[in-house]
């Protein structure tokens, strides 16, 4: 018997991979020489559960090989009882990619002048190309970047291994799965893999509820007027509004404190007029949410230094690669929202605005400028649309502010509900990034015949009502709040406490109880608004 198992002779005539031997009246001895020669041979491609899936199946690696010695020629190899053709490659005997059906299969390799005893020996495997089944659960948080639990549930629990984050998870026998995150990114990547290595992939943002908010524009060089400063407090105190907007850069350009961003200090872009620590501290002092706003991409400042320094890549341009002329902003009035240093100069603000303690970020003219796109030129747009550009940039903000703690806001114009090519602003793009969406509804910026309303800026209660609808309907299954800009300044028509009072009950009217109202010198009525409980 021992000749039977160990020569080379055998080597040459019989050769089957197998999970099991089955070899009726073999003894002993007889058993252990057939499983010396078994592993002799290994089947390659299959891995070490013995399942395929659909990567495995798409780039086919099974082979066979054996000690150095073995005639490999000699098997003939069967899949399912049907031959296989094959081709020696480096040593191994390479099936030449067979069809794998999904289900159970097996494979034998034997050669034709083997001993008659021996039945054989064979490999079982499975294909299996389907991924597995991953549902999660909304993940919710106090408040960006506050600790939050992922849950959700697998099929086929024993077979399929969970990731979190980047980090495995347990799996319970019911195929649920919980992991709580201390420091969450704005984006939880979770991944379900099964013994194919058939993976599904999914992903939460974690959910967290927008305050109410009911607040009112100032300027940075408002801020340090006593006069236009404390009727502003004195709202405050008399709880008709709870949160202040501050400007933290403004349309020329200009950041209000003493910022510590290197390009804004290389284009003289600090100005210093109110000590950021020193209002946070008061203002939180006093219960006050403060919303920072930086308008982004109209930026003279940034586009004028880059001008001068022939980095021209950093402006929105014309055919013909001049600067673009913005209209009645001027010519050195708009950065390219494409180019990564732009983006990047206001990402940094704003990570640094809210390390800083302010509790939301909004960013203003996040859009392009008005204009054909046949008109203008954003160096390294590349294939994408302004559009998603635009979003993509929201995004990135997020995943950077988030972590500090902070709300992240934008501000959109009114016809981008339903125009969002015009100036690059697609609502429902932009609110799957940020927190909220905050429409600029004034009733004296519509055209008459808009949403069927003859005169919008003589009927404030109906064009907010109707224009935000449409709003409600882009961000609907986001996750993002709604809060309205409205208009508490006189253009055209007449606007007291009455005409202010309509928009606020107009936007309430949809559930819409945030608000932001703005008024270029920051005298607001304080007769339009409720005291809130």
């Amino acid at each position: 018997m021992r000749g039977h198992g160990s020569g080379p002779s055998t080597r040459r005539r019989f050769a089957v991979i197998s999970l099991c031997l089955v070899i009726p009246g073999c003894t002993a001895l007889g058993a252990f020489a057939l499983e010396s020669l078994s592993r002799q041979l290994r089947v390659e491609g299959l891995g070490s559960e013995g399942v395929l899936g659909r990567s495995g199946v798409a780039n086919s690696r099974l082979a066979i090989a054996a000690k150095e010695g073995t005639n490999l020629a000699e098997l003939e190899v069967r899949l399912d009882g049907k031959p296989v053709r094959t081709h020696l490659a480096g040593g191994r005997l390479v099936l030449d990619a067979p069809a794998l059906a999904e289900g159970r299969h097996d494979m034998t390799a034997e050669s034709p002048s083997g001993l008659p005893f021996l039945r054989g020996i064979s490999r079982t495997f499975t294909v299996d190309t389907t991924a597995p089944k991953l549902r999660l659960s909304d993940a919710r948080a106090k408040k960006p970047g506050a600790p939050v639990t992922v849950r959700g549930r697998v099929e086929d629990a024993g077979r399929v291994k969970v990731s979190v984050a980047g980090a495995d998870v347990s799996v319970g026998d019911d195929g649920t799965f919980s992991q709580r995150l201390e420091q969450p990114p704005d984006r939880i990547d979770v991944a379900a893999t099964d013994a194919g290595g058939n993976v599904t992939r999914g992903h939460v943002s974690p959910a967290v509820r927008y305050p109410l908010t009911r607040a009112a524009h100032l300027t940075s060089i408002g801020w340090t007027s006593r006069a236009v400063r404390e009727p502003i407090l004195q709202l405050v105190r008399e709880k008709k509004i709870n949160a202040i907007q501050l400007d933290i850069k403004d349309e020329s350009g200009e950041i209000g404190y003493d910022s510590k961003v290197p390009l804004a200090r290389e284009i003289g872009a600090v100005k210093a007029r109110y000590d950021a620590r020193a209002v946070l501290d008061e203002l939180h002092g006093m219960g006050v949410r403060v919303v920072g706003r930086i308008v982004a991409f109209r930026d003279p400042v940034l586009a004028e230094a880059s001008y001068r320094q022939g980095k021209d890549h950093r402006l929105v341009q014309a055919p013909d690669g001049s600067p673009y002329d913005g209209g009645h902003y001027g010519r050195l009035s708009f950065t390219n929202f494409a180019d990564p240093e732009v983006r990047r100069y206001n990402i940094d603000l704003a990570v640094e605005a809210a390390k800083l303690g302010f509790d939301d970020i909004l960013y203003d003219y996040v859009r392009r400028p008005d204009g054909k796109l046949s008109t203008l030129r954003f160096p390294g747009l590349g294939n994408r649309t302004p559009e998603a550009s635009i979003a993509e940039f929201v995004g990135d903000t997020r995943r950077r502010i988030r972590p500090e703690g902070a709300y992240l806001g934008a501000s959109v114009y009114g016809i981008a509900a339903t125009r969002p090519a015009e100036i690059a602003q697609d609502i429902s793009a932009i609110a799957q990034h940020a927190d909220y969406i905050a429409p600029m509804v004034y009733p004296s910026h519509w055209a008459a015949g808009e949403y069927g309303v003859a005169s919008p800026n003589a009927s404030p209660y109906a064009i907010v009502n109707r224009s935000l609808a449409d709003f409600a309907h882009q961000v609907k299954g986001t996750g993002a709040t709604i809060v309205p800009w409205l208009q508490d300044f006189s253009l055209g028509v007449h606007y007291g406490p009455g005409e202010v009072a309509d928009q606020i009950r107009a936007a309430a009217g949809g559930g819409m109880n945030s608000f932001l109202l703005w008024n270029a010198g920051a005298r607001y009525q304080g007769a339009a608004l409720t005291t809130m409980r």
